[in-house]
């Protein structure tokens, strides 16, 4: 099948990728448009993959102020350069994250942020929770429960509040993938009046 500019643009415009990347996936998928989607996030999942190693000494601080001035948050999100610090869609994911973190109040970047005595807590309670259950199985159900803890806790882990198909970690995977750059979160702080 031809691959048109036409077709090309149009899956540029639904996807953001390149226009190179678009004319390939296209001809890979024999001008099917919806396959064609599917390849470009395969290739897209793999090169956030690489890039995830990249360093960010770029970034922005990113504010939100939730309606009534009672909750607010700051956030430090980085990027590799300047240029992609000041591109839309980079902004549009600072506002969604402060959004979120307002909405979710995680406490951590990441489970790799909790305290070890913090988990050891959470791990005598779960051990407490499972008194009696058979001892081959009770691992195993104490690492599910630490797990569930680190989704509630950690911003990365969280269920994006926009859109709760998805975590926050893979949202930033797939700003990765489009943008074509390392974006990770510093660091946030979650203000709140009376709470």
């Amino acid at each position: 099948m031809e691959i048109t500019a036409r077709m090309v643009g149009d899956l540029r415009e639904r996807t953001g990728a390149g226009l190179m990347d678009c004319k390939r996936a296209l001809q890979q998928a024999d001008g099917d448009m919806e396959n064609a989607v599917l390849v470009l996030k395969k290739q897209g999942a793999i090169g956030a993959e690489k890039r995830v190693d990249r360093q960010v000494p770029e970034g922005a601080i990113f504010s939100y102020i939730h309606t009534g001035c009672r909750i607010g948050v700051l956030l430090l999100l980085r990027c590799e350069t300047d240029f992609v610090a000041k591109n839309s869609e980079f902004q549009t994911l600072g506002r969604d994250l402060c959004l979120h973190i307002a909405a979710a109040n995680p406490s951590y970047v990441s489970a790799a942020d909790i305290p070890a005595d913090e988990l050891q807590r959470e791990r005598e309670v779960a051990t407490g929770q499972l008194a009696g259950k058979p001892a081959h199985a009770v691992e195993a159900m104490i690492q599910g429960k630490l797990a569930k803890y680190a989704a509630g806790v950690c911003l990365l882990q969280q269920p994006f509040v926009k859109n709760p198909s998805m975590t926050v970690e893979e949202l930033l995977r797939e700003y990765v993938a489009r943008i074509g750059e390392n974006i990770r979160v510093g660091r946030f702080a979650r203000f709140q009046v009376g709470g």
